[in-house]
C-alpha cells in the first residue's frame, strides 16, 4: 500500500512534519520525495512524499 502526502513547511510552527514523523514511527518507509514549486510570496517549501507499509 502506498500514500501521497504534501508536506509543508510555512514557519516552526506552521508545518506538518508531525504528522510525516508519525507515519514513519508507525512503520511507513520512504519511497520518493519530490520538491514542489512554492506559491505567492510566503516562503513556504512544499515536498511530495510517497510512502510505503
Amino acid at each position: 500500500m502506498q500514500k501521497a502526502i504534501v508536506v509543508y513547511f510555512l514557519t516552526e510552527k506552521k508545518n506538518n512534519l508531525e504528522e510525516l514523523n508519525e507515519l514513519l514511527n508507525t512503520g511507513w518507509k520512504l519511497v520518493s520525495q519530490s520538491a514542489m514549486g512554492g506559491g505567492g510570496g510566503n516562503n513556504a517549501v512544499y515536498s511530495l512524499v510517497i510512502l510505503e507499509k
